[in-house]
């Protein structure tokens, strides 16, 4: 939507990176693997790759910060599922590192709109990069924060998650991207190693993602993308 209105994009990926080679895998990570369908020495590659793809799709620019994934940075604290998408570790190195980067990104980009995500289901990596942006809050610096899909369609997982937001108070926001969802839609399904461990494949996550967009209704027009304010 902002592309197709003249303005600049860029697209800020914070785990990007490749583990040390010889690096040994957890079972966790493993398991990961194979549910990604990717040869563990390929898999970051392969997801990066991905990302590419999308990227153009959307015409935006990007960059890779090139952090590791929970399952690479921290497989001692994050081992199955309920520690990936539960309390952050307190000795996990992310938040401050999310920190760091925002914070070059803002006293590069001062007038720039910062998006992220709200964490809704808890992924550990989400839960970062929320906490690193609310935190720049005091600074007045213009924040909105996603959905994460396709936790947000999981009933009861917004409401679970602004919860534990509380007390800062959020103002939705919801814009028509009737002339966007296409375009959207193509490049979610650009990340094919991440559908079936997350929904059951390309045409369910496109009427998933499409029947929830519709349920948003924005004033004017058919679907919506709701994105959260920060309450002064």
């Amino acid at each position: 939507r902002h592309t197709a209105n003249g303005q600049a994009v860029l697209v800020v990926t914070f785990c990007t990176g490749t583990p040390p080679v010889g690096t040994p895998f957890s079972p966790f990570a493993e398991e990961t693997h194979r549910l990604w369908q990717l040869r563990p020495e390929d898999a970051v590659d392969a997801r990066l790759h991905e990302d590419l793809v999308a990227m153009n799709l959307l015409s935006v620019d990007s960059v890779w910060v090139g952090l590791l994934d929970a399952i690479y940075r921290y497989p001692a604290a994050y081992y199955n599922n309920d520690t990936l998408f539960g309390p952050s570790a307190a000795d996990d190195p992310l938040l401050a590192q999310a920190a760091e980067v925002l914070a070059a990104l803002v006293r590069r980009f001062p007038s720039a709109t910062f998006y992220a995500p709200l964490a809704v289901g808890f992924h550990v990596d989400h839960q970062a990069l929320c906490q690193a942006a609310l935190a720049l809050v005091q600074q007045g610096v213009a924040l909105a924060f996603y959905e994460d899909a396709p936790y947000v369609l999981t009933a009861g997982a917004l409401d679970t998650r602004m919860a534990s937001l509380s007390p800062t108070r959020f103002i939705p926001s919801v814009v028509n991207i009737d002339a966007s969802l296409n375009r959207k839609l193509n490049a979610v399904e650009a990340y094919a190693s991440q559908l079936a461990s997350l929904l059951s494949g390309p045409v369910s996550v496109r009427a998933a993602l499409t029947e929830y967009a519709e349920g948003l209704r924005p004033e004017i027009g058919t679907y919506g993308e709701r994105v959260w304010l920060v309450q002064p």
